[in-house]
């Protein structure tokens, strides 16, 4: 009988103990009619979750539009089969200076984003809204007259800050205004089985992992118009990314698909990459860059598998930055890659494509001088400036007189070009490239350089790098060489070719110490 009552007791405290640590939302009344604005019943949800030392707040079948909401220590916000969470597409409920993100937690632990609903930030929607409120002057923007709101006048989807122990797994999320997740100096990361879909608007990376440590990214699906997964180092805090592991996710991207940089102040270390499937995407599969001081360290990725896409790997040390600390890059270790690049723009069809190359405004070509300029990458809605044309643009890897990069490592390599070479298009012989721009401060992307007197790989400035069983095959003509090494030492070259009727010879070394 004591028993009996033991277990009773039990299973009754269990249950009020499970009844107390779920908060459904419409319990606090929200309504799922895609009308009403929940903000004030799902913020309250988490408030009743937090004093009680933690739960779920469920979001439950329907469609829930909201505000800004904050989430707090010891929180999962669960969506259910069929939920979905819409942000408000009135602009100003994001605040009337710099945007908020729709979901916000800053400085809090243990808290997670789970289940099998959707959050739909309605970019599209927000940045209509936002244009009545720039013409009036309710909120202020210096370009968008000229091309896209500033992206601090749109709201991302969802920002942590200096967080620790966060979990996002099995949700879709879509349509941002701009960023769709980031993770700013954040500790103990997973993210898993996230889907990302959103090609709304411009700056719409999939993830950024932004000076955040401990960082598990897996299984994750994303088609988004800017950067899939990008891990950064910018900020008014110079900190660094540390520790992060990437592995088995399938990315689509207008801009590049991994990328390490843009933003570069502080420093990475021990990234891990595996496993990546890529397709449709406008730049490169890989993107390595460190161009405003940071130091970047210990790369290794292996067995990336991307179709039609439109550069393979891209290794830059660049000076963007207008101090005199100069970034480092060593210990870069990138094995098994397969890319097959079209001869057409491959993200063309999808909404908001990348942008095409251009001569810079103030370039003025002189008729029967080779000339090496560093194309630009320009939206504006007006601009006048000169379309660029070009050949196919190279794999690379590159640093500065004197600041070069330093034991990298690439093996196992087959990179498939689609498309054929045209001295009518674009002409820079293979003496030019003396001439080559260093683009020390420009914008770090594979055409950076402009047109190349090589098609298939390009070294500059390196110390210690290592590639085997490299092959390049070009579908069709080139008048250029396949490899240019320019001045690298301590190059170990072993079963390179390339494949295809191009310029002979296939590799071309100009100061290089073996």
């Amino acid at each position: 009988m004591n028993k009996i009552f033991l277990l009773i007791a039990v299973f009754f405290s269990t249950n009020v103990l499970a009844q107390k640590t779920n908060f459904v939302i419409t319990a606090f009344g929200a309504k799922g009619d895609s009308t009403t604005v929940n903000t004030i019943a799902i913020q309250n949800a988490i408030d009743e979750a937090a004093k009680a030392g933690g739960g779920k707040v469920i979001i439950t079948k329907g469609k829930f539009v909201t505000g800004v909401i904050y989430l707090k220590s010891g929180v999962e916000l669960q969506l259910q089969k069929d939920a979905f969470l819409f942000g408000s597409t009135n602009r100003l409920d994001y605040g009337t200076g710099s945007a908020s993100a729709l979901i916000v937690a800053d400085r809090q632990q243990h808290i997670a984003i789970t289940g099998q609903g959707t959050i739909d930030g309605r970019g599209y929607e927000v940045v209509k809204s936002l244009v009545p409120q720039l013409a009036n002057g309710t909120i202020e923007d210096k370009q968008w007259r000229s091309k896209a709101p500033e992206e601090r006048n749109r709201p991302k989807i969802i920002t942590f800050i200096e967080c620790r122990d966060i979990k996002i797994k099995g949700i879709t999320i879509k349509n941002g205004a701009s960023w769709i997740q980031e993770y700013r100096r954040c500790n103990k990361i997973v993210i898993d089985k996230v889907t990302v879909l959103s090609n709304e608007y411009w700056n719409n990376d999939g993830i950024d992992i932004n000076n955040s440590k401990n960082v598990s990214i897996t299984n994750c699906d994303i088609n988004v118009a800017d950067d899939a997964i990008c891990i950064k180092s910018e900020g008014e805090v110079v900190d660094s990314c540390e520790n992060i592991y990437v592995a088995h996710c399938k990315l689509r991207s207008s801009a590049n698909a991994f990328k390490i940089g843009t933003g570069s102040r502080g420093g990475f270390r021990n990234i891990k990459v595996r496993d990546l499937t890529i397709y449709d995407t406008y730049r490169s599969a890989i993107a390595i860059e460190t161009v405003d001081g940071a130091f970047l360290e210990n790369v290794d990725i292996k067995n990336i598998n991307a179709k039609n896409t439109g550069n393979a790997i891209f290794i830059r040390l660049g000076h963007r930055n207008k101090d005199t600390v100069y970034s480092s890059a060593k210990n870069i270790r990138i094995e098994n890659v397969y890319v097959q690049i079209p001869a057409g723009k491959p993200d063309k069809g999808y909404n908001m494509e990348g942008p095409l190359l251009k001569y810079p405004p103030t370039f003025k070509p002189v008729t029967g001088l080779v000339q090496s300029v560093s194309p630009w990458n320009n939206s504006s809605k007006d601009s006048t400036a000169v379309p660029y044309l070009h050949n196919v643009f190279p794999s690379s890897i590159t640093g500065l007189p004197n600041h070069q990069v330093q034991n990298v490592s690439i093996k196992n390599i087959e990179i498939v070009y689609e498309t054929i070479a045209d001295k009518t298009v674009n002409y820079l012989p293979l003496n030019s490239f003396r001439i080559i721009t260093e683009a020390e401060k420009d914008y770090p992307e594979f055409s950076m350089f402009g047109e190349l007197p090589v098609w298939g790989f390009y070294a500059r400035h390196v110390i210690g790098l290592t590639m085997k069983k490299i092959t390049v095959k070009m579908k069709g003509k080139d008048f250029r060489t396949a490899f240019l090494f320019n001045e690298v030492k301590k190059l170990v070259v072993e079963k390179i070719k390339a494949e295809g009727d191009t310029m002979k010879p296939d590799i071309f070394y100009n100061e290089v110490e073996k």
